[in-house]
Formats: C-alpha cells, sequence, structure tokens
C-alpha cells in the first residue's frame, strides 16, 4: 500500500513506480492511532517523496544518490508534532480556543466555527449577535440554518462551514472544481537560464526561501526545506494575529523578520529580498498578493528563475476558489468529521475531528516536494516554476487512499509511547528556554536531515538574508 500512494507521487514528479521501491518504509501500518483515514501511509509516501527528491538533488550536487528510509510510525506523528514540544516535562502546545468547536444547528444538521484567530472569532460572534460565551454561542447556532449560517460567517470575514457527509461534498461544485485539478500542479511560468545549486555541503546549501506563509501548512513546508539545509527567511506582519507556540513547532530552522506589505518602503524591501532568492512560498488568499505586485509572473519578472509556490484553501478553480480555509473547515466540509464522529464519538455524539493536523502537514511536505522538484528542473532545463497546491486537493488525496476496516478499529492506541517519543525528539535553547520537540522524519544515509538554526519569535531577525557559506 506504501509504495502504491508513493506511486501517486513519483507519477507528478515523471519518475515512474520503479522510484517507489527506493525506499525502505518500517514502522507498521494504520490504523496507527483512532482514525479510519490513512493518515500513517500518507505521510509516510509524502516523506518518501520528500526524501526521493533531495536525492535527486544530492546527486546533482555530487553525482550521488542516497539510501531513503521512512518509519510510518514517526511519520505519523510528524502530523501533530506541535503536541510534542515539551518544556520541563508539560506539553507546551497552542491550546484551541474554547469557542473553536462544531455546534448543533437547525434541522439536526451541525456547524463549524473556526475561533482561533480574534478577527475570525469576531466574525462568527457578529453574525450570531452574542458575547465570547459558548453557551450563548450554542445556542445562537441551534437557531440557524448550518449552510446559511456558512455564508453568513464567509460574508462576514470569519471561517467555518456545514458539516457535510462525503456523498453530500461529492455533489458540490466546489468538490468538482477540486476534482478537475491534479494533487500538485507544476509549470513553468517563464524562461530563465539553467542555474547550478550554490556550493555547500548540504542538499539545499545556499538555497534562500522566502516564506510569506502562516499556521500549519505554509510554515511546514519552509520548514522542511530548511531541514535539508535551506536558509529560509519568514516574512509576517506584526499586525497579523499569531498562534503561541506554534510558530516554534514550525520554526525550526528559520529566520524571522517582520515586514507591513502595505507599507511602500517594506513592500521594496521585499522586491529585494526576493531578487535574491530562490524560493517565494506564499499561502495569501488567491489574488491577495497578485494586487500588491507579487504574483507568480510579477516575480518571475523580478527574478528570472524564482521558483514561486501557491498554497490556497480550496484550490484555483471553482465557486469557492477565494474562500478562505483550514485544516478543520476542509475536514468538515468534506465529510471527514462526520465519518470521523460516527466511528470515534466523544461523550457527546456529533462530528469530530480525527487526532492530528493530517491534511496541514501532508499539504506541507508535498509543497516541499514541489519546491524541490522545481529546483532541480531550474538546474537541468532553466525556467522560472509555479508550484500550487491547496488543502482541499490534499483532502482528496488523503480521502482517495480508502480508509480502513471498521473491523481493525478496536482499541487502537491514542498516542504513541513515551519511549519512542524520546527516541523521535531532540532538544532546542529557544527564546522561551530548553525546549524537546520532534527531530525531522525522514532517514537519509549521506545528508541525514536536521535544523542548523532554533526557531525563533516571530520578528526576531532583522529583513536581511544571511551570507551564504
Amino acid at each position: 500500500m506504501f509504495k502504491d500512494t508513493l506511486s501517486t507521487l513519483t507519477a507528478i514528479a515523471g519518475w515512474g513506480d520503479a522510484r517507489a521501491n527506493e525506499v525502505e518504509f518500517s514502522g507498521g501500518a494504520d490504523p496507527i492511532l483512532p482514525t479510519p483515514f490513512r493518515i500513517g501511509e500518507t505521510a509516510a509516501a509524502s516523506l518518501a517523496a520528500v526524501g526521493l527528491a533531495v536525492s535527486d538533488i544530492w546527486r546533482l550536487r555530487t553525482g550521488r544518490g542516497q539510501d531513503i528510509g521512512v518509519d510510518v510510525r514517526r511519520a505519523t506523528a510528524s502530523l501533530r508534532s506541535s503536541k510534542y514540544m515539551m518544556q520541563c516535562g508539560q506539553s507546551i502546545a497552542a491550546e484551541r480556543h474554547p469557542l473553536m468547536d462544531v455546534y448543533p444547528a437547525k434541522n439536526g444538521r451541525w456547524s463549524y466555527l473556526h475561533c482561533n484567530f480574534p478577527n475570525h472569532r469576531d466574525a462568527a460572534l457578529t453574525v450570531l449577535g452574542v458575547d465570547e460565551d459558548n453557551d450563548a454561542v450554542r445556542n445562537a447556532v441551534s437557531q440557524w440554518d448550518a449552510l446559511q449560517l456558512e455564508e453568513a460567517i464567509i460574508a462576514a470575514g470569519g471561517a467555518g462551514g456545514m458539516v457535510r457527509a462525503m456523498d453530500e461534498w461529492a455533489r458540490h461544485p466546489q468538490s468538482g472544481a477540486v476534482a478537475s485539478l491534479p494533487l500538485l500542479e507544476i509549470t513553468k511560468i517563464g524562461d530563465a537560464p539553467r542555474e547550478r545549486l550554490p556550493d555547500g555541503a548540504r542538499p539545499l546549501s545556499g538555497v534562500r526561501v522566502l516564506d510569506l506563509t502562516r499556521v500549519l501548512a505554509g510554515p511546514t513546508c519552509a520548514r522542511t526545506l530548511a531541514e535539508h539545509g535551506a536558509d529560509v527567511l519568514k516574512i509576517t506582519g506584526a499586525h497579523l494575529p499569531s498562534i503561541g507556540s506554534q510558530e516554534f513547532d514550525t520554526g525550526h530552522g528559520k529566520l524571522s523578520a517582520h515586514l507591513d506589505l502595505r507599507d511602500a518602503a517594506d513592500l521594496d524591501r521585499l522586491r529585494g529580498l526576493v531578487r535574491d532568492a530562490d524560493v517565494f512560498s506564499q499561502g495569501y488568499r488567491p489574488g491577495t498578493l497578485a494586487r500588491r505586485g507579487l504574483s507568480p509572473h510579477d516575480l518571475a519578472a523580478l527574478r528570472p528563475g524564482i521558483v514561486y509556490i501557491s498554497l490556497s484553501a480550496f484550490g484555483r478553480v471553482g465557486p469557492w476558489s477565494a474562500r478562505r480555509g483550514f485544516d478543520t473547515v476542509v475536514q468538515t466540509v468534506s465529510g471527514i468529521t462526520a465519518r470521523q464522529g460516527e466511528l470515534f464519538p466523544a461523550a457527546e455524539p456529533g462530528p469530530q475531528f480525527y487526532p492530528v493536523s493530517a491534511i496541514d502537514y501532508l499539504t506541507g511536505y508535498l509543497m516541499a516536494f514541489g519546491a524541490l522538484l522545481a529546483l532541480a528542473r531550474r538546474v537541468t532545463e532553466g525556467g522560472s516554476w509555479l508550484v500550487s497546491i491547496s488543502l482541499a486537493q490534499t483532502g482528496r488525496w488523503l480521502l482517495q487512499r480508502g480508509q480502513v476496516e471498521e473491523s481493525e478499529l478496536r482499541d487502537v492506541p491514542q498516542d504513541f509511547t513515551a519511549e519512542e517519543i524520546t527516541s523521535w525528539s531532540t532538544t532546542s535553547d529557544l527564546a522561551i528556554g530548553k525546549v524537546s520537540h520532534l527531530a525531522p522524519a525522514l532517514q537519509l544515509s549521506e545528508t541525514q536531515p536536521y535544523w542548523a538554526r532554533p526557531a525563533v519569535p516571530l520578528g526576531h531577525n532583522d529583513a536581511v538574508w544571511p551570507e551564504r557559506n
């Protein structure tokens, strides 16, 4: 099963099925955690695809390939790596806001409110006409038609959705739009001469990555590139909300600077960084950066040879193409929470989220995979490249892998053993103190991944590139 799933990714690279045989999988199979969805299989395949692409980059540098190994259990743990950030024996994972939940609506339907960010929380409360109180929110949602509430919250600038069954989502126009797209698109968007990799001792040594993404999926992409030697500079605005310690989970290996893209001087500083960059990764809603002259074609003209990664929630086509969304929103509308709740109900019956952030982390790994493929093509054929993916496309890929038989879902452990987590972890000295956290899960024989820089608070560094070693 692992090699079949990996073959769906090797096909994107044009490698053929035989490449899947280069990866050694270990550690068992789904179910690894209590969910019917094949999170272990897809995590292992995504990391294996990254490993194959890194091996090709290494071959371009040295003429040598690498042995690649993926432990499926360890790969699955990486889908909730923030849970395993420990300080003084206690988890420092960011908690979801108490209002962020799935609530009963009219006619037996359910509505999900995404409330982690203050602006989304305020939008939901404004629509519902209540204060920040769980009982008041629950009562207000119960008086709404779930579909009407979904649209009202989106119109107010919030995020959330009506819980749908899988067959219901399959009939939705946006589901059809997502189905018209491949999982990952890698498109040449401009001419540029072939460009050798910068000198260095690691696969991505000297490769400069601008990370203009937030929350989990996009930041995971840049973190993955950093673990293979890339210089990653995360750019965010001091005015934008963030989610506490989650920034440390996704910040391993990165520098971090503040720029306000509403300010002309800061926008010019960003363009200056782009001129010396290799990869530009962005997760703003479609069209947002284009209004500031930062579209893929704008940057291909500014920096011929750029690899531009574009992440959206629901894909570049369809009626929801400009809609904001998160892993939990995609779970909600696509039938995942409905199915999870059927098989693993909580104390109160109803839809449930699966026990990891699979769509987010998988999307991050796939973005990194696409970036590595594009960088290799830049070496061999030149050009500027656009890598496009959405959370909904990743969610569709996950569902296409099928589900574990219900008979196999009894007595599935809730977590990994303490010994496993310890063996998979490393320690970093962060601004908040010494923190234990998961090390990179991918195993490579010559260039074992690691982060050369500890995670730093947002805005900790100046918006300048470090010298290439």
